[in-house]
């Protein structure tokens, strides 16, 4: 055979090859696999705590990998509906690695995991959560974490967490992938940070394709330096960790987990939360006597846009109604985010040692974000030891998407546009889309089917991704 035809072979070869693998991505990208890297050798940090850890979903080889960073009190699990979905829609030619940062490490996900193989009855996951905080016959339960213990999360800033970040933009950049790095509601601000970071004189954008922000993003505006100041030293003698919508740490995140998972593995039970003390009432349907919600029906009011307090904003969907009758009374879905997905971003279906809540989110990381201003050296930056000082310096060729939805609106948007002229990037560069009146904070990232985030997301992306199958040259 001469040389044309081996070579019509090889195309025809390869050309299979890409058949085959689109026709089994479908599977492929629910196949989420996780590990820990080598983070940031932190001074204060035990060694065994110095990793970030990745999940990530869709082929190895993909060619091209979004980097996404999870938001206040969230973590890693939060987006794995979602990148299944990114996966789907670009047919493959994209991985999602999910950040999963490192005080995630202190959390128990003892009875979870059991739970989630099927080896915990809700009871004893209840019990061993929350139950025995009210019931001193319980002694199999998790140990709450003395402040004392972990002071070294005083110091879990933005130097930490865009230090732990490079080790896994620079892993998926890999090969000559093509990385796009983005972020939801904090994770915005710590994708500015990251992009305009100064590493030896070169910002983290040098390694990065685009930039993708969800709700969240980096006020152009800094906090004063005074403020900056009285913040950081009342956090010397106060808690390391944020106390999420008014619930302290790490309960945020226990009712979340126990809650999210209640909905997912046994939506139809009579929920145990309903009738727990130490569940703030604002968080209970009200309901006639004897009659009790589902655990679909217990979770959903307290997260839906329309029953939750203003004081969850950050943690709420549109995801539907309780029912009007019913016992126990349980959940409808009408809206445009399914509770079923809703639940399962939170609770990590399917993953052993993740849910999608972040029990304890170090206050240091909000107040530095509070310094990043757009990338431009200030003197708040200086107290906080925040280095994000290249927002001029970005690639003209970057591109940049940016959806505004209930908390960040056309603020999100605005902060978009201040980083591109800054850089000199084009507006034809810009993806700007503002859904502020119809979408709750996390409805980007969990409305489904219909999901105008991800409509626009999906041709973005087309514009920056190298081939299915592209090789270095």
């Amino acid at each position: 055979m001469d040389v044309s035809g081996r070579r019509f072979r090889r195309i025809a070869l390869i050309a299979a090859l890409v058949a085959i693998a689109l026709s089994i991505t479908a599977s492929t990208a629910s196949a989420a696999r996780f590990s820990w890297l080598k983070g940031f050798d932190d001074a204060a940090t035990p060694n065994n705590l110095d990793r970030v850890g990745v999940l990530k979903v869709g082929f190895p080889w993909a060619r091209n990998v979004l980097v996404l960073n999870p938001g206040t009190s969230s973590s890693s699990a939060y987006v794995k509906p979602l990148a299944e979905d990114i996966v789907r829609r670009t047919r493959g030619r994209w991985q999602v690695w999910s950040v999963e940062r490192r005080e995630n490490q202190l959390e128990d996900h003892t009875l979870l995991n059991a739970t989630k193989r099927g080896q915990a009855t809700p009871q004893q996951v209840f019990d061993y959560y929350l139950g025995w905080l009210v019931n001193p016959s319980i002694t199999e339960h998790f140990d709450l974490i003395p402040d004392a213990d972990v002071a070294y999360g005083r110091g879990w800033g933005m130097n930490v967490e865009v230090q732990d970040l490079h080790r896994v933009v620079k892993e998926a950049s890999r090969f000559g992938r093509r990385v796009v790095l983005g972020g939801h509601s904090l994770g915005g601000s710590i994708t500015t940070a990251y992009a305009t970071w100064d590493f030896d004189g070169k910002p983290g954008a040098k390694l990065l394709d685009g930039l993708v922000y969800i709700d969240g993003g980096s006020n152009p505006v800094p906090i004063s330096p005074q403020d900056a100041t009285a913040q950081l030293q009342a956090l010397q003698t106060s808690s390391p960790w944020l106390a999420f919508g008014g619930i302290p740490s790490p309960f945020a995140g226990v009712f979340s987990a126990t809650g999210s998972c209640g909905a997912v593995y046994h939506p139809d039970a009579p929920s145990l939360g309903y009738s727990f003390p130490l569940l703030p009432a604002n968080l209970k349907p009200p309901l006639p006597a004897g009659v009790v919600p589902t655990n679909e029906g217990q979770y959903g009011f307290a997260l839906d846009a329309d029953t939750s307090p203003p004081t969850l904003a950050a943690a709420q969907g549109n995801i539907g109604r309780l029912a009007t009758s019913g016992n126990p009374r349980p959940w409808i879905d009408d809206e445009i985010t399914p509770i079923g997905r809703f639940a399962a971003m939170f609770c990590g279906k399917g993953l052993q040692g993740l849910d999608g809540t972040a029990w304890y989110h170090p206050v240091r990381l909000t107040l530095d974000s509070r310094s990043v201003a757009a990338g431009n050296a200030n003197p708040t930056q200086q107290v906080l030891n925040v280095r994000a000082i290249h927002g001029d310096d970005l690639s003209s060729r970057t591109r940049i998407y940016a959806f505004g939805a209930a908390l960040g609106g056309e603020n999100v948007l605005t902060s978009a546009r201040v980083l591109a002229q800054q850089s000199g990037i084009p507006a034809s560069r810009l993806t700007l889309v503002n859904r502020a009146s119809t979408y709750t904070h996390n409805d980007p990232n969990s409305a489904s089917p219909k999901n105008e985030f991800l409509d626009n997301l999906i041709p973005f992306l087309g514009k920056i991704q190298r081939p299915f199958f592209w090789h270095r040259r």
